[in-house]
């Protein structure tokens, strides 16, 4: 098909198809016959597939179930995306069957390269719409989006703001203005044009947002009159943190008032959170057994809903693997998050024996229709990045990008190079960028030594880190270093083997 005959024809099946529809495919479709579908496309089209499967010996003909499916190797960065060209990795081996591409930071500063095209976006709008119509009824309310990510080669910004537009073209009274991450100008059109809307959506990463409302509090913006609303993607927040901020917007229903998505450079939005997960995941947050039952660890994951048509997750050794159709099309992708998958029949089973029934809690009975933001998807639950990065205002943080700053002339004298890297929390919620430091035996801490070693930090991170300079404000970027002495038990016990971050 011609690229502009399958524009149309995506174009106007989203136009014309109800979001209830959209969303109810999964019930009459197969989900398993989605991904073997996939997968045979995949394997006669795209290049870079067809040459992974001949080196593992692999006939795609003889992939028929899902138990064959589910011996296909993994594929990865490193073993796929990084080994093959850009081209290869698309359908036909043409890179111009996409039309936009966007860039995410590797670990060692090199950007992966993610093309898409119009209709891939598409399927994503659909997550927005969920969003939109489910928890905000932007359907009919005149809602003004202000897109605070980070507007460029990164993918939040731009990709989000087409999607609002597409919502826009399907007859929702949304309007769009792009601010990116710009704070004074996010606060100058909220003030400027707030008022002539019903509400102010605001999306952006977790803590940027919050420190957006803290700064227009101090200056005086009486949030609660734009009825705000938030949608953030790319860090995992407490359902504290959620109270916290709700409680300074003015928020009157936190699971109709804010909304996560669980988004990624490589495919997109993969799963949104709904007015029915929020509503568990903060039973969950009060009821830590139940959480760990459930989860297996003592921390909260994000906690989302998602379409299997759309995205199809499976769980091997904890990890979470997707595949999904894009501007490079992905078979049992490892994005190297930690997590795990479950039916929503399943879901409201384990709720019921821990006594919790969240089609009857009240937070979920709105004005409008009680079964708004309530719909039979499965769950995805997320703990985010296994292999040592940690998250700060949606950037990844290698400990690749400290280990530079602490090997620059003279700190070598001072350190043995072992550090712990963690984002902290302050009294008032705020994220900090703490950084712990190992000092050489028989070296002193001293204000300067800290200082020094907390600058060298700073610029190899804003150096190596595109992500770290564009993504987190100026007045978050200077990290909190605290010096050790060798062998402190608490970060550095001797003898056992060194982490570089902590969770």
């Amino acid at each position: 098909m011609h690229k502009s005959q399958k524009a149309i024809t995506a174009f106007q099946d989203f136009l014309s198809t109800p979001l209830e529809t959209l969303l109810q495919q999964h019930l009459a479709t197969s989900a398993e016959a989605a991904a073997l579908a996939l997968f045979h496309d995949v394997a006669a089209n795209v290049p870079a597939y067809k040459a992974f499967l001949a080196a593992e010996n692999i006939d795609a003909a003889t992939i028929q179930s899902l138990a064959d499916f589910q011996k296909l190797p993994a594929i990865a960065k490193e073993n796929y995306i990084q080994r093959y060209p850009l081209t290869d990795l698309c359908r036909y081996g043409q890179l111009s069957e996409c039309d936009m591409i966007a860039a995410s930071s590797g670990s060692t500063g090199k950007p992966t390269f993610w093309p898409r095209f119009f209709t891939d976006e598409l399927q994503i709008a659909t997550r927005f719409e969920q969003i939109f119509h489910d928890s905000f009824s932007a359907d009919t309310k005149r809602t003004l989006a202000v897109v605070c990510f980070t507007l460029g080669t990164w993918v939040g910004g731009m990709f989000t703001t087409n999607c609002c537009r597409y919502l826009a073209s399907k007859g929702y009274p949304v309007t769009m203005i792009t601010p990116g991450n710009n704070k004074d100008e996010i606060l100058r059109v909220v003030q400027e044009l707030g008022s002539g809307f019903e509400q102010v959506v605001l999306l952006g990463y977790p803590p940027f947002l919050k420190d957006v409302i803290d700064t227009g509090i101090a200056r005086g913006v009486q949030w609660q009159q734009y009825h705000i609303k938030l949608v953030m993607a790319g860090e995992v927040f407490s359902e504290e943190w959620r109270s916290l901020v709700g409680e300074r917007i003015g928020s009157q229903n936190p699971c109709y008032d804010f909304a996560s998505l669980y988004g990624t450079a490589d495919a997109g939005v993969l799963g949104n959170e709904t007015p029915l997960s929020i509503c568990i995941r903060r039973f969950l947050a009060q009821h830590p057994d139940a959480a760990k039952a459930l989860f297996g660890e003592s921390r909260l994951p994000t906690l989302v809903q998602y379409d299997p048509i759309s995205r199809f997750f499976e769980v091997e050794n904890g990890t979470l693997l997707f595949s999904g159709d894009n501007g490079i099309p992905l078979v049992r992708y490892n994005i190297l998050d930690t997590g795990g998958i479950m039916s929503y029949d399943a879901m409201l089973k384990f709720l019921a024996e821990w006594g919790f029934d969240p089609l009857q809690d009240e937070s979920l009975a709105t004005d409008i229709q009680p079964t708004r933001g309530i719909h039979p998807l499965p769950f995805v639950y997320v703990f985010g990045r296994s292999n040592f990065t940690v998250s700060y205002f949606g950037a990844n943080i290698y400990p690749e990008n400290v280990t530079v700053g602490l090997e620059r002339s003279p700190i070598p004298q001072w350190v043995t190079g072992k550090f712990v890297l963690q984002v902290k929390e302050d009294a008032d919620q705020n994220r900090l960028l703490s950084v712990v430091v190992e000092l050489a035996p028989g070296v002193e801490a001293s204000v300067d030594k800290r200082d020094a070693i907390a600058s060298s930090i700073l610029s190899e991170l804003l150096r190596l880190n595109s992500e770290f300079a564009n993504y987190v404000p100026k007045e978050y970027q200077m990290p909190q270093v605290a010096l050790t002495p060798t062998g402190d038990p608490e970060y550095f016990p001797i003898g056992v083997k060194h982490r570089y971050t902590r969770k």
